[in-house]
């Protein structure tokens, strides 16, 4: 019997005033594509509060919410602060509900990070809805952003290989 996948969506910035950034923004867009695709599949949204206005999570389920998608199918993880501690959650949130694989939902950059420390921790992944090239992004932020994804990179996957062991466990638990 082939089990249900999750869609997760990643944070990203809130803007003071509480509106999603357009990194945030666009991660919704995949996110409600996805919802829609696979209508029995949990939305869990992740991201905490960050320098300004309400968590990413919470911005992510009201748009949500506000375009259709029913509450009772999304799920917030408002503690994780960063992509790792995000991962993480999702790797919990799946053992614990027992689904097959995450359709994870992000910018293009960020995607490879994510689906590589999900496979480390032995988490089945598919990328999720993408726009084309960009994705509507200024080429300076988004080549910031793909510098950043070189460093974090090697340095995330690190931090999991290293502690494989006592996250498994935790993920486990």
């Amino acid at each position: 019997m082939d089990r249900a996948p999750a869609i997760v969506i990643f944070g990203a910035a809130v803007r003071a005033d509480g509106r999603p950034s357009p990194a945030l923004a666009r991660r919704i867009g995949y996110g409600l594509q996805a919802a829609l695709a696979a209508a029995d599949a949990p939305v869990l949204c992740s991201g905490a509060v960050g320098r300004a206005g309400p968590s990413e999570a919470s911005v992510m389920a009201a748009a949500l919410r506000a375009r259709g998608v029913p509450p009772e199918r999304i799920v917030l993880d408002e503690e994780s602060r960063d992509t790792l501690q995000s991962v993480l959650a999702a790797a919990r949130f799946l053992k614990a509900r027992g689904l097959s694989h995450a359709i994870v939902c992000s910018d293009r950059y960020h995607i490879p990070r994510i689906r590589l420390l999900l496979a480390a921790l032995g988490v089945a992944t598919e990328p999720g809805p993408l726009l084309a090239g960009r994705g509507g992004s200024r080429f300076l932020p988004w080549m910031r952003m793909r510098l950043r994804e070189l460093l974090a990179i090697p340095y995330d996957l690190a931090i999991v290989l290293v502690r494989r062991r006592s996250l498994l466990a935790a993920i486990h638990r």
